[in-house]
């Protein structure tokens, strides 16, 4: 169809307008990444864009090589995977539950589970909690707490109640229970959801440094996100950092400096979700859209 002046001009808005999105978007994590593959010395003469001027990897290096990166990106990453499998086991199990006809009380299931997600205790009385179960200083207060999420399960039971009951129906007439209805034909058909949810939980777990704040001292089970945020606060660790990769390099415009170790630290952290966004874009999709059709 022909497009008329008005059409065209709105066309052309649009595309400014998502082109400068796009730059506003993009450039600060282009300019870090630039930083973070700079020289740390002619990093601080300034005038850093879009590319690195002399480029190395010793900021990197300076990074990955310290102790307390190494044992973060573990505590990270292990914590990503379990929060993923007892997350989604649990929440789905209670989804399924409750798209049940013959679930007793099921109006009341969800009414308790509603009211306990939006009424919290608060910090206090949470962290007494966490004491008395064991969890303050624990590796476990990063998964159990996280389990259930009434959000991510309303979303999931949306998703199953459109599934034809058709099914569900022709699978009990062929004697399948319950539990093989939900292994073998509900959870096939609620990948796309399932994946939705799955990146919810892996970009939350990932993100969050508020648990290990409040809940852990031990620097063994400090978290990568809870690093970074040390990094960019506390500028002594950042120069021990520093001194620590200087200490093994002897030319001194190799040398990473606080700016540096901080743009390093920033990329290494974001690029794990970055890398796994696009080959779940597609579900998030479908997920969302679908899952949201009935409340």
């Amino acid at each position: 169809m022909k497009q008329t002046i008005g059409e065209k001009i709105f066309n052309v808005f649009n595309i400014i307008i998502m082109i400068l999105l796009c730059v506003i978007t993009l450039y600060p994590y282009i300019n870090q990444l630039a930083v973070a593959l700079n020289e740390g010395m002619d990093t601080m003469a300034g005038g850093i864009t879009i590319f690195p001027r002399k480029f190395t990897l010793a900021n990197f290096e300076a990074v990955i090589t310290n102790d307390n990166f190494l044992v973060a990106a573990w505590i990270s990453v292990s914590k990503v995977l379990l929060n993923l499998v007892f997350s989604l086991a649990v929440t789905f199990c209670a989804a399924f539950a409750l798209t049940r006809k013959g679930l007793p009380a099921k109006r009341g299931f969800t009414l308790f589970l509603m009211i306990s997600s939006y009424i919290s205790a608060g910090v206090i009385p949470t962290y007494i909690l966490y004491r008395y179960l064991g969890l303050i200083d624990s590796y476990w207060v990063y998964i159990f707490p996280t389990v259930f999420s009434f959000y991510n399960m309303v979303v999931i039971r949306s998703f199953i109640q459109e599934i034809p009951e058709s099914i569900d129906e022709s699978a009990l007439i062929d004697g399948a229970n319950e539990f093989q209805i939900m292994t073998r034909i509900t959870v096939p058909l609620s990948l796309p959801v399932l994946a939705t949810v799955a990146l919810w939980v892996a970009v939350w777990s990932w993100n969050d440094y508020n648990t290990t704040l409040m809940y852990v001292t031990n620097k063994n089970l400090f978290s990568l996100q809870y690093l970074m945020m040390q990094i960019i606060k506390e500028s002594e660790l950042v120069r021990q950092m520093a001194v620590q990769s200087a200490m093994g390099n002897h030319n001194a415009s190799m040398q990473p400096t606080p700016d540096s170790i901080k743009a390093a630290t920033l990329i290494v952290t974001t690029i794990p979700i970055i890398l796994v966004y696009p080959f779940l874009q597609r579900f998030f999709i479908k997920g969302i859209t679908v899952g949201a059709v009935k409340g």
